[in-house]
């Protein structure tokens, strides 16, 4: 079967994260995108922050270096809030959401959040958001524009219950 579109580009993003190629710096910085921008955005870094020539040496250890994205990218000392609560009205909370996400722009922190409708009991979902760490999502917390969605979604979805977790291991599959 053909792939969508948004499938196919899905598929083609790729990862390069200097924590995983040995280097003094100590550099944490991971970029992700089409393979093409991606080479090019890492080339920029390399030659930037790590003092690299830019030619076909480097170019070919950078795509040794690419591996394709996971959609859920997060590592260990990274945050996680689950939001446990209850609402008949999913299309009012996502609604709400994508206009925090339009009000809070680049003030945002959250990375990816996932939000799952329980199997034996449909009233009820949890909501994952990741955070790169604990500071990170309280910035994201006590920002005015979190503050109101968090009294839009308490009126459509009552008063959550919420988890803090810091990441310890992180496993993909």
């Amino acid at each position: 079967m053909p792939l969508s579109d948004g499938e196919e580009a899905a598929m083609s993003r790729m990862t390069i994260d200097c924590r995983t190629i040995p280097s003094e710096s100590g550099c944490t910085m991971t970029l992700t995108g089409e393979p093409a921008d991606l080479m090019a955005a890492a080339a920029a870094h390399a030659v930037a922050a790590h003092g690299h020539e830019d030619g076909p040496e480097l170019r070919e250890a950078l795509e040794g270096a690419m591996v394709p994205a996971t959609a859920l990218d997060l590592g260990t000392g990274a945050f996680v809030q689950l939001i446990d609560f209850r609402s008949d009205r999913m299309a009012e909370f996502t609604a709400a959401e994508d206009e925090w996400l339009a009000e809070i722009g680049e003030a945002r922190t959250a990375v990816w959040s996932v939000i799952a409708t329980d199997h034996d009991d449909p009233g009820r979902h949890c909501e994952l958001v990741a955070f790169p760490d604990h500071e990170s999502a309280m910035r994201n917390s006590k920002h005015p524009a979190t503050q109101r969605i968090a009294e839009r979604m308490a009126a459509i979805a009552g008063e959550p219950a919420f988890r803090d977790l810091d990441v310890e291991r992180v496993r993909v599959y």
